[in-house]
């Protein structure tokens, strides 16, 4: 796992894992959630990759775009 940087300094996420077709989400509250381009759809995986390796907007995008969309 590598650490969400959260340079925004307000993220519930702590940390995240990326593979070529998925990403692992590790939230504060402990819960963790996979999605993938197959739930979330391609465009949104590599926006939330690349969300993730910048450290901001990862959560808000979550949110607003994929929250409903991991994989089950």
């Amino acid at each position: 796992m590598e650490k969400y940087a959260n340079l925004n300094g307000d993220s519930g996420i702590s940390g995240f894992e990326i593979g070529e077709d998925w990403i692992r989400v590790y939230f504060t509250n402990n819960s963790t959630y996979k999605y993938t381009h197959k739930s979330a759809g391609y465009k949104n995986i590599e926006i939330m990759k690349r969300l993730a390796t910048e450290g901001r907007g990862l959560h808000n995008y979550i949110n607003i775009h994929t929250r409903f969309a991991y994989e089950r």
